[in-house]
């Protein structure tokens, strides 16, 4: 039984929701994988980034994240680590040579290894975003109830039921990108590639202007 009454816990769900269904650079690579790749490394990919928000969970727990918020140098350095990152995603989108329609992208035309790439490239993209640390700080000790346990506990248990209703909510994309490339086979790749490259590139911007939680 956790430590978070369940009340508390409903509570946090009904916010959580609208927060998650806002699609944001995640929900960006992920649909992007799966349009390029096929339904199972876009699955992967949503594998990989809820591990990367893990990452940032466990960093609220010990402290990590209140660095990252509160110290400049820190904050900037993983905002800069994520926003180039989704630059080199945006720039590979861009470059990529997309003759080919979606209806050519059979299950059978996955290259080797894609699911594996997409996890780890997920990974990244989940842990690489400043603002996710800076989010879970802010938002998960709302949440905390004096009396119920020990705060770690409760973040920690707050902060995987954020990941387990996220990882729902992004892989409905996955699975929609798998039923979009049935709808509209004859759309090209190139145009794909295309409208992902500047996505992640507006969402690296946004990134990168990201600003750290003032100290009190």
């Amino acid at each position: 039984m956790g430590m978070v009454p369940t009340h508390t816990l409903l509570l946090f769900v009904a916010a959580s929701i609208p927060l998650i269904v806002m699609p944001g650079p995640a929900v960006a690579f992920i649909l992007g994988t799966t349009l390029r790749n096929g339904r199972r490394p876009g699955l992967a990919a949503t594998a990989g980034v809820e591990l990367g928000y893990l990452v940032h969970v466990v960093g609220a727990v010990v402290g990590v994240s209140a660095l990252i918020a509160s110290t400049a140098l820190a904050f900037t350095a993983v905002k800069v680590a994520g926003a180039c990152w989704l630059l080199w995603l945006a720039v590979q989108a861009w470059r990529s040579k997309g003759d080919h329609t979606l209806a050519d992208l059979g299950r059978d035309d996955v290259p080797a290894g894609s699911a594996s790439t997409a996890f780890r490239r997920g990974l990244l993209v989940g842990a690489l975003n400043p603002k996710t640390a800076v989010f879970y700080l802010a938002f998960l000790p709302q949440f905390v109830r004096p009396g119920a346990g020990p705060v770690p506990a409760q973040l920690l248990e707050l902060g995987v039921l954020f990941i387990l209703l996220a990882a729902a909510v992004d892989a409905q994309w996955a699975i929609a990108g798998g039923g979009l490339r049935r709808l509209v086979p004859r759309l090209r790749m190139a145009v794909v590639d295309r409208v992902s490259g500047v996505v992640l590139a507006a969402l690296a911007a946004v990134t990168l202007a990201a600003r750290r939680v003032s100290s009190a």
